[in-house]
């Protein structure tokens, strides 16, 4: 055997005895699995608030203030519980005048407002819940959100769902490739999907507004990464 063939076969059998021999056995197979789960919201979440201009910053904290009361005894009345009131921004700033040509900005007023994010647990008084507040001076809306009470089963459910479709892709994976699937060796969830809120509109509402409301269903999933050994060839 010449110099160069000598050296060619240490350098193989010094990197066979570092890594060891590459065969199937040491294959591996990531793939991915996807669980979703529909189900009918039974609860939700609104955002909404007052706002008040007045010439004094006193005016202005005073009118938001009586509002914001009526508002909450509103709420109280048909049956929303303290617990699931809560304030959720405060705010008052001044007004500026901008258009005087020529003259630096002033101060012409000031504005109020007033937050809360209210959890309706009745889904049947919804539409009359939004109706009531904004008869009593409820002007701002940021946001709706249907969820569920207990969302726990629902996302364990697309969990498992997840890991199942996982294991479906790494059989079929496998068969494709002709090799014999191994243990499971590692799992990993990328984290649980929860629905997220729908806008409502921000501007001003009509205090003798009605407000249809559909809350449809909603979609939790799931995604996990999974990893197979590969125990050998078909």
């Amino acid at each position: 055997m010449k110099g160069a063939e000598m050296r060619f076969v240490w350098i193989i059998m010094a990197l066979w005895a570092v890594v060891g021999p590459v065969s199937a056995e040491q294959g591996q197979i990531t793939v991915m699995g996807h669980g979703t789960v529909d189900a009918v919201p039974d609860m939700a979440v609104i955002t909404l608030g007052v706002s008040h201009q007045k010439d004094t910053a006193r005016d202005a904290v005073a009118e938001v203030a009586v509002t914001s009361g009526a508002i909450l005894s509103a709420l109280r009345d048909i049956g929303v519980a303290p617990r699931d009131m809560q304030t959720s921004g405060l705010s008052l700033t001044q007004v500026w005048d901008h258009r005087t040509s020529g003259q630096p900005p002033r101060v012409t007023g000031y504005e109020a407002s007033n937050q809360v994010t209210v959890r309706i647990r009745d889904l049947a008084v919804l539409g009359e819940i939004l109706g009531h507040v904004t008869a009593e001076g409820a002007n701002r809306f940021q946001g709706l959100q249907f969820t569920l009470q207990d969302p726990k089963p629902v996302l364990q459910e697309a969990r498992r769902r997840a890991v199942a479709d996982g294991a479906d892709r790494a059989r079929l994976y496998a068969d494709a490739a002709g090799v014999t699937l191994g243990p499971l060796l590692a799992i990993q969830e990328a984290g649980p999907s929860m629905p997220r809120p729908m806008p409502m509109m921000r501007e001003s509402l009509a205090a003798d507004m009605a407000m249809p409301v559909a809350e449809g269903e909603l979609a939790f999933s799931a995604t996990v990464t999974m990893i197979y050994a590969i125990a050998g060839s078909q």
